[in-house]
């Protein structure tokens, strides 16, 4: 089973070399990984998430000073919407920079990335100098884990260590907002409501179709569906009800 801890510079040492590592966010907690080596992100893909390899990855860093080393572009609108809400449950799809590899963005040209706001992470991007690819800590599928626990029971036999931040605050996946010709998109609806968007860059509208060639994770028609029994009535961990 993973160890469970709070050293970040435990965490820290499996990531340089090339390792995966549950990490908390404000939103769920994420199977990190280095986004600009293949081998590892291919690893995210098939050997922990068994997730789809033509389903976009968040690219997670510590701040919006590292944007020009990642991506090529930032509309004004993406820079109204990151100031006002990173570091933040928003992740913003821009056009990448060649450092980041096509298996990250399963072949596109765009990157989704966004900027955690977790001390315990935050303290621990800092300490890299490369951002994180971070889906959700879980198998394709499956429920987001909100907690340690949630990552042990999932993928406990796969990695080696979860990062112990703590219950998640806000338990709900990131906001995904893209830019189609510098307007502002949604791709996927998270934490982030329309109100708080439109609030700072007016109306927007909604791209969250499913396809089978994703601009974003969330747009899969079966991505949010899984196969849970239903329960109605007072659980205290719906994750002791897994098929």
């Amino acid at each position: 089973m993973a160890v469970i801890s709070e050293d970040i510079s435990k965490a820290s040492t499996i990531l340089k070399r090339g390792g995966l590592v549950a990490i908390p966010t404000e939103t769920v907690y994420g199977l990190a990984g280095n986004a600009l080596d293949v081998n590892v992100v291919t690893s995210i893909y098939q050997n922990e998430k068994n997730a789809p390899e033509f389903n976009p990855l968040i690219v997670h860093i510590s701040g919006k000073d590292k944007l020009e080393t990642y991506t090529t572009e930032v509309p004004d609108a993406a820079n109204l919407l990151i100031e006002k809400f990173w570091p933040g449950p928003l992740t913003v799809v821009l056009k990448k920079q060649d450092v980041i590899p096509y298996v990250t963005t399963s072949g596109l040209d765009t990157v989704g990335i966004r900027c955690p706001d977790h001390e315990m992470t935050h303290k621990l991007l800092t300490q890299l100098d490369f951002p994180l690819a971070a889906p959700s800590a879980n198998f394709f599928g499956k429920v987001s884990p909100t907690k340690p626990e949630h990552v042990q029971q999932q993928l406990g036999e796969q990695i080696e260590y979860i990062l112990d931040g703590g219950p998640c605050t806000l338990g709900i996946e990131s906001t995904i907002i893209g830019f189609e010709d510098k307007k502002p998109v949604i791709y996927r609806w998270g934490s982030l409501g329309q109100e708080e968007i439109e609030s700072v860059v007016g109306k927007i509208y909604s791209l969250t179709n499913s396809t089978s060639k994703p601009k974003a994770p969330g747009q899969l028609e079966s991505h949010y569906a899984p196969k849970q029994n239903i329960i109605l009535g007072h659980i205290p961990d719906p994750f002791a009800f897994q098929s």
